[in-house]
């Protein structure tokens, strides 16, 4: 009897101490945007997006809790529908593209939240300047590709104040506050 019962404990001991597997996830840059909206005059929302960017995640889990997301976009491919304002955002007045030519964020703490929302705090990076910002990541569901890969979809939402990344002048024609936001679809490698 005394072998059968350390035999249940080693077993289940085995199952209990059992390793997670770390997944790694691509982004798909044919389903996936990383824009931003700016109020100008405090009347109108401008939208962008950075046409090169990449996002890659880590997770330790079958969800996205204690995830390492990063990522990284290209100043030079800011693109807000409007070549001359274009231009002039990647100019030493915001951007300043050829100085600080990328603009990054790396996870430090993925948490659930209510649902299907979790809390992604981060280090963010833009005009050489790094802050930590909080973000919200909502995971908008699963699915398998035309390969059988796994698939998930996600958005993140946050804001991030100009003035502390010393982005733009400041004045009564942009508002500090930039609203980011990013739909990605990522696939399981």
């Amino acid at each position: 009897m005394k072998k059968v019962v350390l035999s249940l404990f080693a077993a289940f001991a085995l199952f209990s101490f059992a390793t997670l597997e770390v997944a790694n996830w691509s982004m798909d840059g044919a389903h996936s945007r990383l824009g931003f909206s700016i109020t100008h005059m405090g009347i109108t929302d401008i939208n962008g997006q950075f046409n090169n960017f990449d996002v890659k995640i880590s997770t330790p889990n079958e969800d996205f809790t204690g995830a390492t997301i990063e990522m990284t976009a290209q100043a030079n491919s800011v693109n807000t529908g409007l070549e001359m304002r274009d231009n002039h955002l990647k100019t030493a007045d915001f951007f300043d593209a050829e100085k600080f030519p990328t603009l990054t964020f790396k996870s430090t703490s993925v948490k659930k939240a209510k649902g299907n929302n979790y809390t992604v705090v981060g280090d963010f990076t833009m005009h050489g300047v790094t802050k930590s910002v909080t973000l919200t990541a909502t995971h908008t569901g699963s699915a398998k590709n035309r390969a059988g890969n796994d698939v998930a979809g996600m958005k993140v939402t946050g804001v991030v104040k100009r003035s502390d990344y010393g982005v733009g002048q400041a004045g009564p024609g942009l508002s500090d506050e930039v609203k980011l936001i990013a739909d990605l679809e990522v696939s399981k490698n």
